[in-house]
């Protein structure tokens, strides 16, 4: 549990955090630190500061609704280690974790528990100075949403690796899941104003030379660790169906041609080439810059991505994986 300044759990959690009026804040984090850090009953703080009870309990419940107070529960982490080498083995990784799926009930309980793991890479990895380039996806947001490192690396940048996506799937945009990390690290963001997608290549190129858009795509080239969800386009629930950028005809027409998954928007095929005309409208970086950023960490889990995790793990563009043992096996079942 951590008392936080101004940590982003959400558009709303956001929006409240930022025009609360202060004083209330203020009181919020008091009643907070009384009743999580110095482990005063509810009647207790009360007293000490004239309120009743049921008010006392309904402002905790504020608090942790505001993002005033974040708590978090840390879960062990049971890893399965022959799947971790055998990986690493196939596919030339530097690491690979890999979530043991234990007592845990569903395949949402599952994504946490892997975002879990990838953030304690993360937490190994970072460091004062750091740069992190993000990409957009559900897998991305559990790791950043499970750090726990303090708010002392203030030097550390975030820059968004790829463009934005819809309002309808905000939460699991890039430049959202920046800005909460951000957030918990006290560091900045560098956003990338710009659409996902371009109507056309032409077009893509135009917006890519554009000042701001050309200075953060710069930064995420030349940062020291990448952050990367895996997508698979095969899936009626694929993210970029999801958000629009495609419809079913278009994915159908990629799978065809042997597209399989993408990775920051960038489809490829289940060898690991990428050469699609639907890469060329994409604003953000590419495979090619992946490959040369030091550390490239790739967090995706569930039996149905695991062709597209495959492909990916052929692109080259992965140092390390994060995922659980059931697509861990699937992944190496070909």
């Amino acid at each position: 549990m951590c008392l936080a300044g101004n940590t982003d759990l959400g558009l709303s959690s956001y929006k409240r955090t930022v025009f609360m009026d202060t004083t209330h804040r203020a009181l919020l984090a008091r009643i907070a630190d009384l009743y999580y850090n110095a482990e005063l009953s509810q009647a207790e703080i009360g007293q000490r500061l004239d309120l009743s009870r049921v008010k006392i309990y309904r402002l905790l419940k504020e608090a942790r609704e505001a993002g005033v107070v974040r708590i978090s529960i840390n879960w062990p982490i049971e890893r399965e280690r022959a799947l971790e080498r055998a990986l690493i083995e196939r596919f030339g990784l530097s690491d690979a974790r890999v979530a043991v799926h234990s007592s845990l009930s569903d395949d949402a309980a599952m994504l946490r528990q892997v975002g879990r793991i990838a953030a304690q890479v993360l937490e190994e990895t970072l460091h004062d100075g750091s740069t992190l380039a993000i990409c957009l996806g559900r897998a991305t947001r559990e790791a950043v949403r499970a750090i726990s490192v303090g708010r002392d690396r203030m030097g550390m940048r975030v820059a968004q690796a790829v463009g934005s996506i819809p309002s309808s799937m905000q939460a699991f945009d890039s430049a959202t899941i920046g800005r909460e990390l951000a957030a918990q690290l006290g560091g900045e963001v560098l956003y990338l104003n710009a659409p996902m997608m371009a109507d056309s290549p032409e077009s893509a190129e135009v917006i890519r030379r554009q000042p701001q858009v050309a200075q953060t795509l710069d930064a995420a080239r030349n940062a020291d660790v990448a952050l990367i969800g895996i997508g698979s386009v095969a899936s009626s629930t694929a993210r970029l169906i999801e958000a629009g950028f495609i419809d079913a005809a278009a994915a159908e027409t990629l799978c065809m041609h042997g597209a399989v998954g993408d990775i920051a928007g960038r489809m490829f095929a289940a060898d690991g080439s990428s050469d699609f005309e639907h890469n060329r409208r994409v604003i953000g970086i590419g495979l090619d810059d992946l490959r040369r950023i030091p550390l490239t960490l790739g967090v995706a889990c569930g039996s149905e991505r695991s062709e597209a995790i495959r492909g990916a793990l052929r692109t080259g563009a992965l140092r390390i994986l994060c995922t659980d043992e059931t697509t861990a096996a699937g992944v190496l079942n070909s």
